[in-house]
Parts: C-alpha cells; sequence; structure tokens
C-alpha cells in the first residue's frame, strides 16, 4: 500500500556548514514518529494523510507502520506504554490514540462548537490529557482536560488568550501554554482577521483547577508565540519559536524567530539575517535551541544566551527532533542528522513530512 502511494523510504542527509560549526551523520537513525502526506499517484487521487514509524534501514529511513488519520495531523506524544498520540492540524475534530502495529486506534471527536489547536500533552501520574481548544463561537483560548483511559472531555480551562498552540508542563507541575493571539474566522480556524487586535501571551496554568499563575507578552505585539521546547542545563529554560504578523514586509522579514522565558520575563533573541518571519517546530540540541524556518529553507541556531550559533540549509525544514547531542530535522526531499564532523547527503523520495516528528528508542 505505501509503495503504491509512493510512501517509501526518507534518506539521512546533512548539509554543509564552516568547519568550526560541523554537524555529521551518524551511521545508526533511531525511530522516528511522524506525521505525512503521501504523493498522490495523479492529479485525480485526494491527498491522503498518516502518521507513523520511521525506522533505519542501511543508508535511509523507511516506513516501518503506517496508519491512515481523518485528516492532516500536527502534534504527536508518545505514552509511557508505548501508544501514541496524535492531533488533527487546526481547526481540527480529532484526537487517536495508537498503538504501532494495531489497525484500529482508539478515536475522540470534539464537539461542534469546539476545534481542537493541534497539541495535546499528558499529566505527570498520565491520568489526565490536556489539549489546546478554541471556542469556535467567541474565538476564546481554551485547556480541554481530558480522561486519558477514554480520551472523553472532563474539564475546560480558559487560557486568558485566544488561539492558544503548544502547551508543556513545567518542572513544578504547572502548565505552560502558548496563546498565539491571532484572531481568525470561526467557520475556518485559519483565515486571519482584524490583526490589529492580536495579543500574543505565555501563560502558566494550575493543574489542580487551571487558575493563573502568571501572564508574559512580548512588547511587539505582532509577535505571535507558536511552538515551544524545554532547555537550558536545568531544563527550566523555554525557547518559544515565533511568527511574525506584521503588516510591512520588511518588518515582517525582518522579525526575531525564538524568544526566551526564565521563568520570570520574555525576550527576543537576535539573528544576523532576515529568516521570514517565520518559525516551524524548535527544539534544545547541542547546548541551543534550534529552529526551524521553512520559509527561507533551513534551520537556524542560538545558545541559552539568545547569542547567534548559525544556520543550515534544508528545503522546507520543519519537523524537529533532538535527543542526547543529536538533531534530527525533516524537509522537503532531504533530512538532516547533526551530530558533529562530517557530512553526508541523500535524497528523500515522494513522501511529504509535516510539521512535527519525535525521536523513539
Amino acid at each position: 500500500m505505501l509503495t503504491r502511494r509512493h510512501c517509501l523510504a526518507l534518506g539521512a542527509a546533512a548539509l554543509a556548514m564552516p568547519a568550526a560549526q560541523a554537524w555529521s551523520a551518524p551511521a545508526a537513525m533511531p525511530r522516528l514518529l511522524a506525521a505525512w502526506q503521501c504523493a498522490p499517484q495523479d492529479t485525480a487521487e485526494a491527498a491522503r494523510y498518516q502518521i507513523g514509524l520511521l525506522a533505519a534501514q542501511a543508508d535511509a529511513l523507511v516506513v516501518a507502520r503506517a496508519l491512515d488519520v481523518p485528516t492532516r495531523a500536527h502534534g504527536l506524544l508518545v505514552e509511557a506504554g508505548g501508544t501514541v498520540l496524535a492531533v488533527a492540524r487546526r481547526p481540527g475534530d480529532w484526537l487517536l490514540r495508537w498503538k504501532p502495529g494495531d489497525a484500529e486506534p482508539q478515536t475522540a471527536w470534539i464537539e461542534p462548537d469546539r476545534a481542537f489547536n493541534g497539541h495535546v500533552v499528558a499529566s505527570r501520574d498520565g491520568r489526565r490529557l490536556y489539549t489546546t481548544e478554541t471556542d469556535l463561537e467567541t474565538g476564546a483560548g481554551l485547556i480541554g482536560v481530558r480522561d486519558a483511559a477514554t480520551l472523553e472531555k472532563e474539564a475546560e480551562w480558559p487560557t486568558r488568550g485566544m488561539d492558544p498552540h503548544e502547551l508543556l508542563l513545567g518542572a513544578d507541575g504547572t502548565l505552560i501554554v502558548a496563546n498565539g493571539g491571532i484572531p481568525t474566522l470561526p467557520e475556518t480556524g485559519r483565515l486571519k482577521i482584524g490583526l490589529e487586535r492580536m495579543d500574543a501571551s505565555l501563560v502558566r496554568l494550575d493543574t489542580h483547577d487551571g487558575a493563573l499563575l502568571g501572564q508574559w507578552r512580548l512588547s511587539d505585539p505582532r509577535l505571535s508565540l507558536r511552538h515551544i521546547a524545554w532547555g537550558g542545563q536545568d531544563g527550566r529554560l523555554l525557547g518559544i519559536a515565533l511568527q511574525a504578523e506584521h503588516s510591512d514586509p520588511a518588518a515582517k522579514q525582518a522579525a526575531p524567530l525564538l524568544a526566551l522565558f526564565d521563568g520570570k520575563a520574555l525576550r527576543t533573541a537576535a539573528a544576523p539575517q532576515p529568516l521570514a518571519g517565520y518559525g516551524g517546530d524548535i527544539a534544545w540540541a547541542h547546548g541551543g535551541f534550534a529552529v526551524s524556518t521553512p520559509k527561507v529553507d533551513g534551520v537556524a541556531r542560538w545558545g541559552a544566551d539568545g547569542r547567534w550559533q548559525g544556520f543550515t540549509a534544508l528545503t522546507e525544514a520543519c519537523a524537529l527532533a533532538a535527543e542526547s547531542g543529536r538533531l534530527w530535522a525533516g524537509g522537503r526531499e532531504e533530512a538532516l542528522v547533526a551530530e558533529a564532523a562530517t557530512v553526508v547527503t541523500r535524497p528523500v523520495p515522494a513522501l511529504r513530512l509535516d510539521n512535527h516528528w519525535l525521536r523513539l528508542g
């Protein structure tokens, strides 16, 4: 089925950097949980979306397991028991759990007046799931509190903003949520309106009752907070990938793509080159934050102090995953593996990776 649909191998690839900052491809790669679109065989064939496992085989990644999903997937989560969760791209209507290799997933459909915003995280004890959602009537941002076993909603908490996107648990057990702040039409959930009313913020919520414990904003109201990742030596520094919504094209091109949060304040990190104002995914790797930049085809890197570290080209780079000194970045026609010294490249067949992937053991 996958071969017929052109869901074939992914090649492991890396592009050259200056010798002092070189990245290399290790001999073996782990499995990756990913989402993708299969390339249709002809123009009459409808788009087909899947999630699945990509496994190392010789010099390439191949599809080891795959599951058709109703629409385009976005956020992914690996659970302690080996099952995985996937959430529909906003405005989404499904959340599912799947054990790779099993045929039937467990699926939850959202209420008609709500939409999933693409991300899910589990409570520390694994008994509850938290999903970012939008009230389609009012545009208010919500956290859906769900029973982890049944996926059914038990409660809702306001995010004190609109367009909430990624969320993570803090070391203290609180919930950190990035409110993107972009007003959209309820009918589409993506068509932006009234950008002069943008109100992006980072909030910390109590996971007992959803009480607001803190809220922070950047000085530039046209910077949307989207994806977040923990980093720093103690894992308490938060990196935030930004997306600019400036009306002035020049301001948008030059807008920062990374913000840092130390638990007290938000600040942006500068870059010596324009990055088109669009940060895709974010990951902590090599002692700093990497942000994918699909609109300028690469991965940008900053140190923990916010200082610029460099840029590596990768066509339509977006999905990032990191662990133990390695960074994996998925692009349109190749994948990049960053580690140490030498560089190799490999082509990728017709398999279009989506925004995120996760490293598995």
